[in-house]
């Protein structure tokens, strides 16, 4: 980077993406050193600051982005001349949340207090959905009514999240209540408000309500998404409807994603079908997606179990061929490779 030619003269844009780069890469020591030399282009701020705390936490380097806040005994804001606002904590909240550190966010949430840092909405909905995440959506509910009490002003995302919570605590009946309640204050439901629902509609078994909710998004001018039709994947018990549903996603333009695919021939397979795996996998052929692991051994499973035991040594060949891990298989007199610790 040359600060003398003005065609090659970097922005912030160019230095986060840099900061993405190198802390995708793991390469943090690089990333702030990339900081350091905005310096020479007058770029090194707040803003340019808070982006690389961003890159670190959504790459899992929660740690070295509270020691560069904090320090390890957390007196470095001093040090670094800049102001460590709601935002910052934000960033780093979420990030605790990404890797899972239950008990490192509820410490990190109530030290926003101890330091007098403001909880804006952005801060409620992240606690939120770690709550719902750690498996205590009860509090979510809580922290929902405390965020109204304060005032603070609500949006869709807060509203989501609280279906969720509330669905999960108190029964998707009051879920439902609740998304009505979402319309009359004005606020227009997303695609996650509606898979919210129909998710724990499919999941208490309320397929003619989820049918009816599904028509009701349609309605409104909400388009399904591969997570729409997901939903149903996962509670429909009858292959007709599964088979019909999955030809109606295809005919409206969703694209399945590995993740159906997977979904349904695991499916298919469990009932003891053979044809619609067949079906589904030709599909997935069709749409030129290449089968993982998890493809292949599903398909390789309801063959072994048909008797189909060349083909599904075909298949298992190929997977092999292509560099992917074959589960061990007694019928297709393959087995784990030796060589590890324990071996011998």
């Amino acid at each position: 980077m040359r600060k003398s030619s003005a065609f090659s003269k970097p922005d912030r844009t160019t230095f986060r993406i840099l900061f993405k780069r190198y802390v995708s890469a793991h390469l943090v020591k690089e990333a702030i050193d990339t900081f350091n030399r905005m310096e020479e282009f007058n770029l090194k701020d707040e803003g340019s600051f808070s982006n690389l705390i961003d890159a670190l936490c959504e790459y899992k380097h929660v740690i070295e982005a509270e020691e560069l806040c904090f320090g390890k005994n957390g007196d470095c804001a001093e040090v670094l001349n800049y102001k460590l606002d709601t935002k910052i904590y934000n960033i780093i909240l979420r990030g605790w949340f990404k890797i899972g550190w239950w008990r490192k966010c509820r410490e990190f949430w109530e030290e926003m207090d101890k330091r007098g840092i403001p909880k804006d909405l952005h801060s409620y909905s992240i606690y939120m959905d770690i709550q719902c995440k750690s498996g205590k959506p009860w509090r979510a509910v809580k922290l929902f009514k405390e965020m109204k009490k304060k005032g603070v002003k609500l949006d869709v995302v807060a509203y989501n999240t609280l279906g969720r919570a509330i669905g999960i605590s108190e029964g998707v009946d009051v879920s439902l209540k609740l998304y009505r309640e979402m319309i009359e204050l004005g606020f227009r439901p997303n695609i996650v408000t509606y898979i919210t629902i129909l998710k724990l509609l499919c999941e208490n078994g309320r397929y003619k309500d989820a049918h009816k909710f599904f028509n009701e998004m349609l309605n409104k001018g909400c388009e399904p998404n591969v997570r729409t039709y997901n939903c149903f994947f996962g509670c429909l018990q009858k292959p007709g409807e599964v088979l019909k549903l999955f030809d109606r996603m295809i005919e409206t333009g969703v694209q399945p994603t590995m993740e159906t695919y997977v979904m349904l021939m695991r499916k298919f397979g469990r009932w003891g079908f053979l044809r619609p795996v067949l079906l589904v996998w030709k599909k997935m052929e069709e749409h030129g997606v290449s089968p993982n692991e998890f493809a292949y051994n599903a398909l390789i499973d309801i063959l072994v179990q048909k008797g189909m035991v060349d083909m599904a040594r075909k298949y298992d060949e190929e997977m092999m061929a292509k560099g992917l891990s074959a589960k061990p298989r007694v019928e297709l007199g393959t087995k784990l490779i030796s060589g590890g610790p324990e071996d011998g």
